[in-house]
């Protein structure tokens, strides 16, 4: 005998609501309360039937706030989260969002795709954000995912379904490596105004500090290659020149080896240089010491994250801490150790 085909009413009747509720639910209707979301969504996957399958727009925006260009970590981060998705039955729309970092959420203009009354189902937020954002998308109950290295502002990543690399622990790595080949003199080239670098800052300057030596930055504010390039100038105008440049990401490092060897600066005879992210290191030359962040990974989880929360509302918030990887490869050399200084003020260029 042919089993009975479930009904909008059958979901109804085992959650206890209206027929209409469960339409609205289906639907993806932000009205709905999270509580009886979750109750309707239990009830049908009790029934055997996933209701969210069947919502007029099965899509994720991917949502990547205040960058020119899609770089390469994340072009990388967006594939992993295309991937999944797509296995799934779900699509993934690219959205470009320029904001101002220090704008409120009441005055925030969110794009008209996560507004709209046929809205995607949910958001993965990439890219440079604000607190404001966040809580924008929740007060709208709009399900999000946060890749949580770039937020800008005071906020609590335990509140949400985020997805961090462990990159003050990697840039810790990075440095313990380069003390470890005997270099004592170590700047680190990052705009300390963008959490990303900021947070890489913190692992080399603990490091530094744990190793009884003076951390030195730089402070120049630019885009990635050129903050790169235009720091390591400077730094060989400035002088004394360190053993060795700590760049917080691998386009920056692409920055430090353009003005390197423009200026005739040997990389690694003269001075070893490492990078973050590992996106371009294989193909600079010499290959870039750098520590590898898995992006791939990070848009599969973000993907994972919201979908999840699209199909059950009432869930604890989501995270997960993914490592990175020192990857050694040719642009650093090991010197010979000399004595190690107990400085405590740090050095800027």
């Amino acid at each position: 005998m042919p089993r009975k085909k479930i009904t909008l009413q059958d979901v109804a009747r085992a959650a206890k609501v209206s027929t209409a509720t469960v339409s609205r639910v289906a639907n993806g209707n932000s009205k709905v309360e999270p509580g009886i979301q979750t109750r309707v969504l239990t009830a049908a996957r009790r029934l055997g039937i996933d209701l969210t399958s069947s919502r007029k727009n099965c899509s994720i925006a991917f949502v990547l706030g205040n960058r020119d260009t899609l770089n390469e970590f994340q072009s990388q981060v967006l594939m992993g989260a295309e991937s999944y998705c797509a296995q799934r039955g779900w699509d993934l729309q690219f959205i470009s969002f320029v904001s101002d970092l220090g704008i409120p959420a009441r005055r925030l203009q969110l794009p008209q795709a996560l507004t709209r009354k046929d809205r995607v189902g949910g958001v993965i937020l990439s890219g440079t954000h604000s607190e404001s954002v966040l809580t924008a998308l929740r007060d709208l109950r709009v399900p999000f995912s946060v890749l949580g290295n770039n937020i800008v502002g005071d906020w609590r990543p335990e509140e949400y379904d985020c997805v961090t690399s462990d990159d003050v622990r990697g840039a810790s790595e990075v440095t313990q490596h380069l003390i470890g080949q005997g270099h004592r003199s170590i700047y680190f080239l990052g705009d300390q105004r963008l959490p990303w670098y900021a947070r890489c800052a913190t692992g080399y300057r603990r490091t530094m500090h744990e190793a009884g030596l003076e951390p030195s930055f730089s402070e120049i504010h630019s885009g990635d290659r050129e903050l790169g390039y235009l720091a390591a100038k400077s730094l060989l105008v400035n002088g004394p020149r360190p053993t060795a440049i700590f760049a917080g990401n691998d386009q920056a490092a692409a920055g430090v080896y353009a003005a390197l060897q423009e200026s005739g600066v040997r990389i690694p005879d003269d001075i070893s240089v490492t990078g973050f992210n590992d996106t371009i290191g294989s193909v600079l030359h010499p290959a870039l010491t750098t520590a590898r962040e898995f992006p791939k990974e990070q848009g599969q989880h973000l993907a994972e994250f919201v979908l999840r929360r699209i199909q059950n509302p009432d869930l604890p918030p989501q995270q997960v801490v993914i490592p990175t990887e020192l990857i050694r490869r040719d642009s650093v050399r090991s010197i010979a150790a000399s004595g190690i200084g107990n400085q405590k003020s740090a050095k800027m260029i």
